[in-house]
């Protein structure tokens, strides 16, 4: 296996979860729906504001390495929901097939070999796909945390 391929791996392994990080399903999965807009005493964010959160960051993420037209939300607040619970099912099912979808077509871009990780994004300031691959893998394992630990304050 070329380095390129190992690193390759790496990175999809470290998307989708495993060895020492969360995956998505495994915190995402089953959420009772009367849950899902609590915040637990002491908790900062519900777990439809850590979802939403999580989505958005990933798209933008996803949508800066591809798309040199791309406009990021305004920060911070573009990348939270306004409200603290899901308008409805549909929204909270929505949110988790967007969020499903994006990881999907990262991990491909990832996994493309003819997608050069360490070539500067031509409308960035610096940053490679390797970056940008890493920053969200990173933020997901953090936010998959905080919801892992919402849950439980929450008894789910």
């Amino acid at each position: 296996m070329t380095h390129d391929k190992a690193l390759r791996q790496h990175l999809l392994d470290l998307l989708s979860g495993g060895n020492a990080h969360l995956d998505f399903d495994s915190v995402f999965k089953n959420v009772p729906t009367r849950m899902r807009g609590e915040r637990p005493k002491g908790a900062q964010h519900s777990l439809w504001e850590i979802l939403e959160h999580l989505r958005i960051a990933q798209w933008d993420i996803l949508e800066f390495s591809r798309d040199a037209n791309h406009k990021s939300p305004e920060f911070p607040a573009g990348y939270w929901p306004g409200t603290s619970a899901p308008p409805d099912e549909a929204a909270w099912a929505k949110s988790i097939r967007a969020f499903r979808k994006d990881l999907d077509s990262l991990c491909k871009l990832v996994a493309d070999e003819s997608t050069d990780l360490y070539t500067r994004i031509p409308h960035g300031e610096g940053q490679t796909i390797l970056r940008e691959a890493l920053v969200a893998a990173d933020h997901n394992s953090y936010h998959l945390g905080e919801a892992r630990l919402v849950r439980r304050l929450l008894g789910a």
